[in-house]
């Protein structure tokens, strides 16, 4: 009788979870907006970011450990913020559509003849002598963010758009080296009912790139607005539907520019990293139509084949796949650290990455409610 109660009671605290992406759906608009700039380092967007999501924390009556919800640190960042000029033999092209200028790069302001060294990179020459600058052409613009300077400037030329070869190029921008950006995780939690100093832990990074001059700046939908999204609908339920352990949801910032955030918090718990029962971080949680890929699966397999059995149970995805250790996102340094953790990303659907067109109104959200169940169920059984 007990078993079927709690069956009972489990399916209807599960069923309550909203049915429809309204919430998600406005999460990512405001992360994703001309105001937040790419929630990187121009006009400090990602610490307006961390502003907004701690309104949201407050609001859903999630716990703090301490006054606040920030954690905060710091570290080194270059940053485009003026004008931004790039004419290639006399057309003027558009920033993140038609190029790219390395995140590393120092201020130039100069034209410069061009001298083709292979199908796909050109060296830079000011009339006199070569000079410390390369063209790239790419097939894919895809950005990043830099924390040194490079005395080479690279500029990436989207390879389609330049069908013949080229012969000049004049380049305007400024850069500005910020030595000790000041910077902020989020940590906040519901209380256990039964184990409160026992967390399950859930974290997503909300930095992404910013912005590269006054015109372009990346949105970050599914990179990871989308998995922030997903933390806010957890602790939202949790809030409701308190677990026998603590919840803890730590959002990360830094990720983009190496896992900084993360690692600041691992080697800076808030918490005993030794009180984390079992830790799920998520990106780019947006798509799902070929499923989802769990790193650190093949290290943790019992924890694996319990979440595969959930899904092999109620076909909440298409797949789900495994991979071994990577230190391709947050979690790398609490698995360095001895706790048991997942990455979990969704496959498939929009090829958007690191780019202008990482849009909200694209991203579709495909198995969105089905893996925050399967997340769920997956907590139950932990």
């Amino acid at each position: 009788m007990k078993n079927i109660t709690f069956i009972v009671v489990f399916f209807s605290l599960l069923n309550s979870y909203s049915q429809d992406t309204t919430y998600a759906r406005q999460v990512i608009k405001k992360l994703c907006s001309k105001e937040l700039l790419g929630r990187g380092y121009v006009n400090d967007g990602v610490n307006k970011a961390a502003a907004y999501i701690s309104k949201e924390l407050k609001t859903i009556g999630l716990a703090k450990f301490g006054k606040s919800y920030s954690q905060s640190y710091s570290f080194p960042v270059n940053t485009f913020s003026g004008s931004m000029s790039v004419v290639v033999d006399g057309k003027t092209l558009t920033a993140g559509k038609h190029y790219l200028i390395d995140p590393a790069a120092k201020t130039v302001k100069a034209g410069f003849q061009l001298f083709k060294k292979d199908s796909v990179t050109y060296l830079a020459n000011d009339g006199r002598r070569p000079a410390p600058l390369k063209v790239k052409l790419k097939k894919k613009l895809t950005y990043t963010v830099a924390t040194e300077l490079s005395d080479t400037t690279i500029v990436e030329l989207l390879k389609d758009s330049f069908p013949n070869e080229l012969k000049t190029i004049d380049v305007i921008f400024e850069n500005k080296f910020v030595s000790n950006f000041k910077c902020q995780n989020l940590v906040s939690y519901v209380k256990g009912t039964q184990q409160p100093d026992s967390f399950i832990v859930f974290t997503a990074h909300y930095d992404h790139l910013g912005a590269m001059g006054k015109d372009a700046y990346f949105p970050g939908a599914n990179d990871n607005a989308s998995g922030v999204s997903v933390l806010l609908n957890l602790a939202k339920y949790y809030k409701k539907n308190p677990s026998k352990y603590s919840i803890a949801f730590i959002f990360f910032s830094g990720e983009e520019a190496g896992l900084l955030g993360s690692r600041y918090y691992s080697e800076n718990p808030i918490f005993l990293l030794s009180k984390i029962k079992f830790l799920t971080n998520l990106d780019l949680l947006g798509t799902g139509d070929d499923g989802i890929m769990v790193v650190n699966a093949t290290v943790f397999k019992e924890q694996f084949e319990k979440l595969k059995g959930i899904n092999d149970s109620k076909n909440y995805v298409k797949q789900i796949k495994q991979r071994g250790k990577a230190a391709n996102s947050d979690h790398y340094w609490f698995t360095q650290k001895g706790v048991p953790s997942f990455f979990i990303y969704t496959m498939g659907g929009i090829q958007a990455y690191h780019d202008i067109y990482d849009i909200e109104k694209t991203l579709p959200l495909t198995k969105y409610l089905e893996v925050c169940k399967l997340l769920i169920e997956f907590n139950a059984k932990l």
